[in-house]
């Protein structure tokens, strides 16, 4: 069995396991709480989501340099540039669209009575326009590595990256350590992967087993609406896009994108799937490293296509409880303060929610009333992550297809790239 498929089976056990918990109240037992769902999940699933996470920077920045490098063209990087900028905003703009008329549609929300289980103040303002752009340059590189600003890395990446493709002729052996640099945090990434099943079973289970059903039923309305519009960008919105532009398989498409949507659900996060996707698209793709280390950090940070759906469904479910017509002016609104908010956020889990303080700002709805979708945001959170990704790979194979950068043969090889478990005598062959 692949590895995607043992993460798959992993994902149906803690789903189950997760369901057992909450249904029979198990939760509410002291040493059940303690030791097993805040205890062996909680720390199981931590340790591999933040081993992910020590990989993203050094990852990003010992990848995308030498892509640039191996590019050889300015021009040829500013074409990439420009199509992910175009692509990824596109994508999200339709992303929401397709989450506020579904909601609309439903009329979820119109006549309920629901309040606010847990507060819920919008401290952490999403930035603005302003702060995103002067962002981008960093004052200190160091300090945007340790927080995991990613535009900040790429530009730096990208930057030093032009000026080592100037001087390459006198930086070969610079240009060789950096390459020996990728291929090890790469051997890493697959060192990681071998503990991905458990660290899976554990993260859903957790999950799960934390998610009230009582609070599902009561809000329903909301949390179907905003599934099924997550799903309908995911597999119908989304791979129209990809045959479009590329006239490829999409059967291919959802076949090897899949260990990347499971990770991507699994931690919420983004930013902590970027090691698996850019892999996925290098090695199952065909994806060449110079675009794919680009695109794919890059749609982490500014392509929110699963979290603008979620925002969208969420202000217009809000609107109809306090009974507030938002009319066209306020939908257009919705896109566009979505759309610029997505730019530049953190890839981190939940962070949907600190954007959507800002939505609410902008068509006057109360802050306050974001405690009454938190309780199910958990498991919204990880659908939408996995639609985040998604968007990314589908971006990244559209320009990699228009710029010859992709290696067709690799692509419709549907078993080339496969992640089989690491065993013991490899690492011993390998002399680790």
């Amino acid at each position: 069995m692949n590895l995607a498929n043992k993460v798959l089976l992993a994902l149906g056990l803690g789903i189950c396991i997760g369901l057992a918990i909450n249904f029979s109240g198990a939760g509410s037992i002291a040493w059940v709480d303690t030791y097993l769902i805040n205890g062996l999940f909680h720390v199981a699933g931590k340790l591999f989501f933040n081993a992910l996470q020590m990989l993203v920077v050094p990852l990003v920045l010992f990848s995308l340099i030498p892509g640039i490098v191996g590019i050889g063209d300015i021009r040829l990087l500013g074409k990439v540039g420009s199509k992910a900028v175009v692509l990824y905003i596109a994508t999200t703009a339709i992303a929401i669209s397709v989450g506020i008329g579904l909601a609309a549609l439903a009329g979820i929300g119109e006549g309920l009575d629901i309040t606010a289980d847990q507060a819920f103040e919008g401290k952490q303002a999403a930035k603005s326009t302003v702060e995103i752009i002067i962002g981008v340059v960093p004052k200190n590189i160091i300090a945007a590595m340790s927080n995991g600003e990613m535009l900040a890395i790429i530009f730096f990446a990208i930057f030093f990256g032009i000026a080592l493709l100037i001087k390459q002729k006198e930086s070969k052996a610079l240009i060789s350590i950096i390459e020996q640099l990728n291929s090890i945090f790469m051997q890493m990434v697959e060192m990681v992967m071998v503990f991905a099943p458990y660290a899976v079973f554990c993260l859903v289970a957790k999950a799960i087993a934390e998610l009230g059903v009582d609070l599902v039923v009561r809000l329903s309305g909301y949390f179907i609406v905003v599934m099924a519009a997550l799903l309908i960008h995911a597999f119908v919105t989304q791979m129209l896009i990809f045959k479009v532009f590329t006239g490829l398989n999409v059967g291919m498409f959802i076949k090897k994108i899949r260990a990347a949507q499971i990770f991507a659900f699994s931690t919420s996060s983004s930013g902590a799937t970027i090691p698996v996707t850019m892999r996925t698209m290098q090695e199952r793709f065909g994806v060449d490293r110079a675009v794919s280390s680009f695109t794919v950090p890059f749609g982490a940070t500014i392509n929110m296509d699963g979290t603008a759906i979620m925002q969208g469904v969420a202000t217009v479910f809000v609107a109809n409880l306090y009974g507030i017509e938002l009319g066209m002016a306020g939908y257009v609104t919705i896109v566009l303060t979505a759309v610029l908010a997505s730019i530049g956020t953190a890839a981190v889990p939940a962070v949907g929610l600190v954007m959507l303080t800002l939505v609410f700002e902008q068509v006057g709805l109360p802050i306050a009333a974001i405690g009454i979708i938190m309780g199910v945001d958990r498991i919204v959170d990880m659908t939408r992550t996995a639609v985040n990704v998604t968007g990314d790979a589908v971006v990244t194979s559209i320009i990699a297809k228009s710029e010859g950068k992709m290696d067709l043969t690799v692509y419709n090889d549907p078993n080339i790239g496969e992640v089989h478990e690491l065993h013991l005598e490899e690492f011993e062959k390998h002399g680790t």
